[in-house]
Order: structure tokens, then C-alpha cells, then sequence
């Protein structure tokens, strides 16, 4: 049964389930959108990193009077978050409803086409946004798939994080330095 609205199309409604098996009806034009950061992570990671980075400079400016270095993020250019693709999918399930989803980051191009039986795992997203698709099997050629997107983390960088983990490091020895000998 599909659900009719006054101009007779049928109407795309979000699902409510957690899996959802259907056949893919289309992929639409996929857009970014911009992960978010939040500014606690983003404050310690950077507090962390910099007391490396001092040390670092020290250590320079001491050794050689050459500068250098590799080029530093802005705080703005941190602060704004990667991007990833989104792509709206409508599928319409064994009953006749049409239901939309969004696909999120990057799938093989030949990986899905209008036309092929998937089982979609779900999970919510806000309330006004479809329902995100954390897991596809395509039943067509029973190929599992997984979209990766961007992270916080990867947005951040190894050298990054790793600089804050060498940070907290040096933190958490030198206060332990002044808490046994103090």
C-alpha cells in the first residue's frame, strides 16, 4: 500500500526500524556537510600539543639557529570540522512505501544502483534529518558494505594527536616529578 498525498505522488516517509529491507528506487545528488567539533576536544587536544610544540621549539632554537618547521593549522581552519559526502537514498520496501534515508562519506561507484535489493541497518540522527545508514548488504550481489566518512580524528591528524599525546606525557611526568620530590 502506498501512501498517497493530494497530488497523487507517493509520499517518502523516515523509517522507524532499525533494518530495513527494500529495493533501492534512487540515489539522489549527494552535498556536503560538515562534521562538528566540539570545543572541549578541540581545546584540550591543542592545549596538549602545544606544550609539545614548545619543547620542541626549545629544543631548535637551541640545537641550530635555521627555523622550519612544517606549516600549523589555524584554530579557525581546526576549529571548522571536516566534510563529508551525504547522500540522500530512497528505497521502497516489500509493502510499497518509499522511505529515505541518507548514505553517509564514500561508497565504490559500482556499489549500489537503483534497481538492487539491500537490507539497510539504520540509526537516528536529529530529529528533523533521515535516519543515517551505518551498514548496507547489497542482496543483489551480496556484497556488505560500510560508508566511511571523516572523523574528528582524522580531521585532526596523527602528527597532531600525536604531538598532544607526547604533551600529556611530558604533563604527567613532570607532575609527578614535583609530587615526589616536593
Amino acid at each position: 500500500m502506498v501512501i498517497m498525498d493530494s497530488d497523487l505522488a507517493p509520499r517518502v516517509v523516515r523509517p522507524t526500524q532499525r533494518i530495513l529491507t527494500g529495493q533501492v528506487v534512487r540515489l539522489r545528488e549527494g552535498y556536503p556537510r560538515e562534521v562538528r567539533i566540539g570545543q572541549p576536544v578541540l581545546v584540550a587536544v591543542v592545549t596538549a600539543a602545544s606544550v609539545m610544540g614548545l619543547l620542541v621549539l626549545l629544543v631548535r632554537t637551541l640545537i641550530s639557529s635555521g627555523g622550519g618547521g612544517g606549516a600549523r593549522r589555524k584554530w579557525k581552519e581546526l576549529k571548522q570540522g571536516p566534510e563529508f559526502l551525504v547522500t540522500p537514498l530512497r528505497v521502497r520496501d516489500a509493502t510499497g512505501l518509499l522511505y529515505e534515508v541518507e548514505l553517509h562519506g564514500h561508497l565504490p561507484q559500482s556499489a549500489l544502483h537503483p534497481g538492487d535489493h539491500v537490507q539497510l541497518t539504520l540509526r537516528p540522527q536529529d530529529a528533523d534529518l533521515p535516519p543515517k545508514v551505518e551498514r548496507i548488504v547489497n542482496l543483489t550481489t551480496a556484497q556488505p558494505l560500510r560508508p566511511r566518512t571523516a572523523t574528528v580524528w582524522s580531521h585532526l591528524g596523527p602528527p597532531l594527536l600525536l604531538q598532544a599525546a607526547l604533551g600529556l606525557l611530558l604533563l604527567a611526568g613532570v607532575g609527578a616529578c614535583s609530587v615526589l620530590t616536593g
